[in-house]
């Protein structure tokens, strides 16, 4: 199973444009959580670039517990000509949760099968060379739950210690959030007996998918 991944960050478009032989090839990439959303950039793309004659797409998502879907469309260009390669790319990149359009203003100038399959494929590096990354993990969560009045050091005494705090909620008692990796449970028990004189256990609250810078 999967349990690390990266991808783009959200909310970010990123275009890049390149000129061959007269032809623009304009790509946006962005992230996508699944199908629906592919298409749905996809048809986007279209919408804001009408009048080009090529609007060739490929795409992959991450899907829990199987393999990543992927796509691509080649949209009236030779067939293997530019969906293949550019989602050839994105493999490559070994990003997932990403969709890439290359739209193509025709020049005049046919560029042949090898031209078109080097100038699609390049039109993707040259987003990829430019796209923000995250990384997604699974890390099992976990709430530690102590006094006000220790909430404070506690916190900086884990984060010093390496350990990945989410966030500190305010109620009758402070309750820490935080994240370890999968089988890490028994590691974060060990840091808060150690810090606490073995006052304080962590409860468990369950596996999630979270972001890293």
């Amino acid at each position: 199973m999967v349990c690390m991944y990266r991808l783009p960050a959200p909310d970010v478009v990123t275009t890049t444009e390149l000129e061959i032989k007269r032809s623009r090839f304009i790509t946006l990439l962005t992230r996508v959580s699944d199908e629906e959303q592919a298409r749905s950039f996809i048809a986007g793309v279209r919408g804001r670039y009408p009048d080009a004659r090529h609007h060739c797409s490929a795409y992959i998502h991450h899907v829990d517990g199987a393999n990543p879907v992927e796509r691509s469309s080649d949209d009236g260009e030779p067939s293997g000509t530019a969906g293949a390669p550019m989602l050839e790319v994105l493999r490559g990149s070994g990003l997932l949760d990403v969709a890439v359009v290359v739209v193509r203003y025709f020049g005049g100038v046919k560029l042949g099968t090898g031209g078109l399959v080097r100038a699609y494929s390049d039109a993707v590096s040259g987003a990829l060379s430019r796209v923000p990354v995250v990384t997604r993990a699974r890390r099992e969560l976990y709430a530690v739950t102590v006094g006000h009045a220790d909430a404070g050091r506690l916190e900086s005494e884990l984060r010093n210690r390496g350990v990945d705090v989410t966030g500190t909620d305010y109620g009758a008692r402070a309750t820490i959030h935080v994240a370890v990796e999968p089988g890490g449970g028994a590691g974060l028990a060990a840091t808060l007996a150690s810090v606490t004189q073995g006052t304080v256990e962590p409860e468990r609250l369950g596996t999630e998918w979270i972001e890293l810078p």
